[in-house]
């Protein structure tokens, strides 16, 4: 299943917009507002959780500066990776598309893709504010 949310101006050049993505910590301040747990697990890993959702962890698996930051699951109940693929605009502008990709059965990802759509397009939208 692929998604991608809309791209999104953020007012920081690639590089320091690539170094906010590679800093898990920034991920709690552009996270959903239905957020219920959010835990660091070392300097490239954190775990969360949405209400009615069960615990997520991530990690950071690829990063291509200034391109690219590449989050992926830890776990291989739930396989699937985050991109974020920076553009540069100007100097001091960048642009950002997140791109969701996972495998999941036909009944899982009917039940997931609505709620998933939403939280990528958040995360789009906070990014903008940074």
């Amino acid at each position: 299943m692929k998604l991608n949310s809309n791209k999104v101006t953020v007012q920081k050049s690639a590089e320091e917009l690539c170094d906010y993505l590679t800093d898990v910590k920034n991920f709690k301040a552009i996270m959903p507002e239905n957020i219920t747990k959010f835990e660091l697990l070392n300097d490239k890993a954190f775990l969360f959780a949405l209400k009615g959702m069960p615990d997520i962890a991530l990690e950071i698996k690829d990063v291509q500066k200034p391109k690219k930051v590449v989050l992926g699951a830890k776990s291989d109940k739930f396989p699937f990776t985050l991109t974020a693929d920076i553009d540069e605009v100007t100097e001091n502008t960048s642009t950002v598309e997140l791109l969701f990709d996972g495998e999941f059965n036909a009944m899982m990802a009917m039940m997931i893709k609505g709620p998933l759509s939403k939280f990528i397009e958040t995360l789009a939208t906070n990014l903008e504010k940074i």
